[in-house]
């Protein structure tokens, strides 16, 4: 990828709302190059989706986040690819990650509280043949996401200290 595309692309990773104008100002593109770019880079899926970040902890909104890390029986010939697009068939599920470590899954789930995750857990993914075991860690508080801090003390400006 030509350094310019890449510097493209990070300026839309951080505001999604640029419009080309915008970004041919900051890169020195052209318009067209740019809108082409954008089009063929959504065609391709390398731009896989627009999106806006909320902190529902200021809205008090009841909103749990899960890991699920699974351990997998993973299928000859398909290894886990196929146990994860048939994750990615649970409207449950955020997001599939294939992992290092001691568990190769990770799912990250949304519910309105803990009870609804159990029940997806214990009702919908433990039954699942391939599953061998779970281990299920819920966010009690998020502090940054995306490169944002949702949280962070306010410094005070430092009083300079007065000498006659």
């Amino acid at each position: 990828m030509l350094p310019e595309d890449q510097k493209l692309l990070r300026l839309l990773s951080q505001d999604c709302r640029l419009n080309p104008e915008e970004l041919s100002i900051q890169t020195g593109l052209s318009v067209e190059y740019i809108s082409a770019k954008i089009k063929q880079w959504e065609k391709e899926k390398i731009i896989a989706k627009y999106g806006l970040l909320v902190n529902w902890q200021k809205l008090e909104e009841d909103r749990v986040t899960a890991f699920i890390d699974i351990k997998v029986t993973s299928q000859r010939g398909h290894g886990y690819d196929k146990i994860a697009q048939r994750f990615q068939k649970f409207p449950e599920i955020k997001s599939v990650f294939l992992m290092s470590g001691d568990h190769d899954l990770c799912l990250v789930i949304e519910g309105r509280n803990m009870y609804e995750i159990a029940e997806f857990v214990s009702e919908k993914l433990s039954p699942l043949e391939v599953i061998e075991n779970t281990s299920t860690r819920f966010i009690l508080k998020r502090y940054k996401e995306d490169g944002v801090e949702f949280e962070g003390k306010e410094e005070r400006p430092q009083r300079l200290m007065m000498t006659p």
